[in-house]
């Protein structure tokens, strides 16, 4: 396989997820901006991409998005309000964020409430399907480090939760597995960065400081 075959099986492949978390992040404006900046840094970097490829386009997007935060923090801080209204009005699934809760506004309020670092936890394992060791390389942190985080922030959602809605999170049912992650590109996209635009080659230039080390 050619590089640039490779780079296009990732992009059709990725584009729609990557697109779905930089708009949890930052809106949907910024969002496609960081996207592209994202697949502009994989275009250049294709032999470096592992499989899957997802995480690491995660990973890259991420340290975009703190790279902004650090260069504008003004345009940082206006497009990640308008990601957290998107994130509160979302039409997805919620359920196995808070463990199954079937009131999915009173999650939505909840989750809304948390820290930043705990919503990007949770979403990254609900919302865009990783796995615990997908979502440490995302986050550039261990296994070991993720989990406890991942305990700690769904007790967090729990109180919110509580707090939200305590007559009816007192008759949640027990948690249960969450469901295969679907091989759909889509089916973890939030409704609202579902509709992703027609896939376009990279066409403007970045500094390496998106890449993973």
């Amino acid at each position: 396989m050619t590089h640039a075959q490779r780079f296009r099986d990732v992009y059709e492949e990725c584009y729609p997820r990557v697109l779905a978390y930089a708009t949890s992040l930052v809106g949907r404006q910024v969002g496609e901006d960081i996207t592209s900046e994202t697949f502009t840094v994989a275009w250049r970097r294709v032999r470096d991409i592992p499989q899957p490829a997802l995480p690491w386009l995660l990973g890259v997007a991420r340290n975009l998005v703190r790279e902004l935060r650090r260069r504008d923090s003004h345009q940082y801080a206006v497009a990640a309000e308008e990601a957290q209204r998107i994130s509160s009005g979302a039409r997805s699934d919620v359920g196995d964020v808070a463990a199954d809760v079937t009131d999915r506004e009173a999650a939505l309020q909840a989750l809304a409430s948390l820290s930043d670092a705990d919503r990007e936890l949770l979403t990254l394992i609900a919302w865009h399907g990783l796995s615990p060791k997908q979502a440490a390389r995302v986050l550039s942190c261990t296994i070991a480090t993720l989990t406890v985080r991942l305990h700690r922030a769904r007790r967090r959602l729990e109180k919110a939760l509580e707090a939200v809605s305590p007559a009816e999170t007192a008759s949640v049912a027990p948690a249960q597995t969450p469901p295969a992650q679907t091989s759909t590109a889509q089916a973890s996209v939030p409704a609202s960065a579902a509709q992703v635009p027609p896939a376009r080659a990279p066409h403007r230039s970045t500094d390496r400081k998106g890449a993973l080390t």
